[in-house]
């Protein structure tokens, strides 16, 4: 079994990197969100903020839970029962956050025909996969909510590690309780299918955006758009 945990993800990842590689060469009009805001925007306007905010609360939780070893916060003063009930409140708010969105947004597609039609097979397996993982990772927490909860950190967070410095130790994820071991395979299975599917779009997300400078804009003088108003076509001609 520590086999699979050991080569698993460098499958993933290849899958990922080339996937990538070959929807940018070959589908690089494609690489979009393939918004159908022209179809629907008054229920869109709601659900994707909500969903974008979750997922994002989400990401950031799984970051530190993952890399940031538990010694680090420690030496902070937290302690492990303080770092189980902040990561059980937040983690718990921002999956029901990211649920109600996709919730909405699915809903949103199945109710307006034209954003029903424009949804492909590749959508629907992505929101079943996101959906998944969300919902097992948030019941993966809540089963060990109890004490100090499941001490992932000592288990799933230096396993994770391991496979970015390339030295995966597969034997830690032999005792993990299933459920998190269910929640770990299908957030590879989401990762593997990014390439694939219009979450590519988070790859060239507008991050350039929040550093740019501020656009000023400037009014005329009214007596300049009068003048412009009353030269119509040929009549204004020097």
């Amino acid at each position: 079994m520590s086999t699979l945990w050991n080569v698993l993800p460098y499958v993933v990842i290849a899958l990922f990197l080339s996937g990538t590689a070959w929807r940018y060469r070959y589908d690089k009009f494609g690489w979009t969100t393939r918004s159908s805001e022209l179809y629907e925007s008054r229920l869109l306007s709601v659900a994707s903020p909500v969903f974008h905010y979750g997922i994002l609360f989400v990401l950031a939780g799984h970051l530190v839970g993952l890399f940031i070893p538990d010694s680090w916060t420690s030496d902070l003063g937290v302690s492990e029962h303080a770092y189980h009930l902040l990561s059980l409140y937040t983690g718990t708010a921002a999956g029901l956050l990211t649920v109600a969105g996709i919730v909405l947004l699915i809903y949103r597609r199945r109710t307006t025909g034209a954003v029903f039609r424009a949804t492909t097979a590749n959508d629907k397996a992505m929101y079943l996969v996101l959906l998944g993982a969300i919902v097992m990772g948030m019941w993966a927490k809540l089963t060990h909510a109890t004490g100090d909860g499941y001490p992932y950190r000592e288990t799933i967070a230096p396993w994770a590690r391991g496979v970015f410095t390339l030295q995966p130790d597969g034997s830690r994820m032999e005792g993990v309780p299933v459920t998190y071991q269910i929640h770990v395979l299908i957030g590879l299975a989401l990762i593997a299918l990014v390439p694939f599917t219009r979450l590519v779009h988070m790859l060239s997300a507008p991050v350039q955006y929040l550093f740019r400078p501020y656009i000023v804009y400037r009014s005329r003088e009214p007596r300049q758009l009068a003048a412009r108003a009353a030269r119509r076509g040929w009549e204004g001609a020097e």
